[in-house]
């Protein structure tokens, strides 16, 4: 058998058994498919012996061959992991195709460092981004409309919500058509609520925001994908407190900022680091306006973090 690993606790696994026809299904089955509730098999899965002798786990969004060891109670054990299209160590989730990224625009206030953090780590994976700046009803400000500015002249997809209100949830379901979706970003910023509102149900368990210091209150606890069609997953994931990008050297990071990657061939040196050198592409762009300082300004700050990163590794 073969299937898709949908949950992962304490070396137990959930395996939804992959593709099932639209042909195939009831009405009622095709009813239940909308609101996430999946019309496939789960089985409770343990992994064979042999991936800890090989240094392999099972993660999230694995495929995997399993066999069946009580039908009765859906009980099974995981033989083989499929090839991996991507693999993200933290958290680790297996063969995502998009991350949606959700930013809150007040409460907590939106983090761009983070932002550009996660946006950089999807290019170096591969993977489509999707930004979603949620609470946008709480932004009296408007302070939102900016930053979707800065990062749709860039040429990524935003998408304003208000989670409670369900305004605009239908525009991010269309998004999320055949992706295996994972959602990212600090705790508080309403991610269990927008996948509560795309199926319409209580999905996950909502976040609570301290009076006191505005941050957010993390609740989930474990990787888990929910199903909302037969191709079109969403992972929702523990808050990334230990979100690294330390995979990106400090050098190549220029490679992952897209509106970078064109000005780099103007810069005078080889090995330019876009910081200290005068005759840098990217520096220039940035006087001609082509490149927004605040990215600039915060390239310099991950840049920095990368290259202490390493200097520690050589210790």
């Amino acid at each position: 058998m073969q299937g898709i690993i949908i949950e992962n606790i304490a070396n137990l696994y959930k395996i939804a058994i992959n593709k099932i026809e639209n042909s195939s299904k009831t009405k009622k089955q095709k009813n239940d498919c909308q609101k996430g509730l999946s019309p496939m098999a789960i089985y409770e899965a343990l992994a064979r012996g042999k991936f800890k002798k090989e240094q392999i786990t099972p993660v999230v969004g694995d495929f995997v061959e399993f066999e069946i060891t009580d039908e009765d109670n859906k009980k099974a054990v995981i033989n083989q992991i499929l090839d991996r299209k991507v693999y993200v160590k933290r958290p680790k989730l297996a063969n995502i195709t998009q991350i949606v990224f959700v930013v809150s625009s007040k409460d907590p206030k939106p983090d761009l460092l983070m932002l550009d953090k996660q946006l950089v780590l999807a290019e170096f994976l591969g993977i489509k981004s999707l930004i979603i700046l949620n609470k946008t009803d709480l932004d009296s400000k408007k302070e939102f409309k900016r930053i979707r500015e800065i990062y749709e002249n860039i040429g990524y997809d935003v998408i304003e919500t208000e989670a409670n209100n369900q305004k605009g949830i239908d525009q991010l379901k269309h998004k999320l058509n055949n992706n295996v979706n994972a959602f990212s970003g600090n705790s508080g910023v309403g991610k269990s609520t927008l996948i509560n509102g795309i199926f319409e149900q209580d999905m996950t368990l909502e976040g609570e925001i301290s009076q006191r210091n505005k941050r957010g209150k993390n609740t989930t606890t474990a990787t888990k994908l929910y199903q909302i069609d037969e191709d079109t997953y969403i992972a929702d994931t523990p808050g990334f407190s230990t979100f690294s990008i330390e995979e990106i050297e400090s050098k190549k990071l220029a490679n992952y900022f897209i509106e970078f990657k064109d000005k780099i061939s103007n810069c005078e040196f080889l090995d330019c680091t876009h910081r200290k050198e005068e005759n840098c592409g990217i520096k220039k762009a940035i006087e001609n306006g082509e490149i927004h300082p605040e990215r600039y300004e915060r390239f310099c700050k991950i840049q920095q973090q990368l290259k202490e990163r390493e200097e520690k590794k050589k210790w």
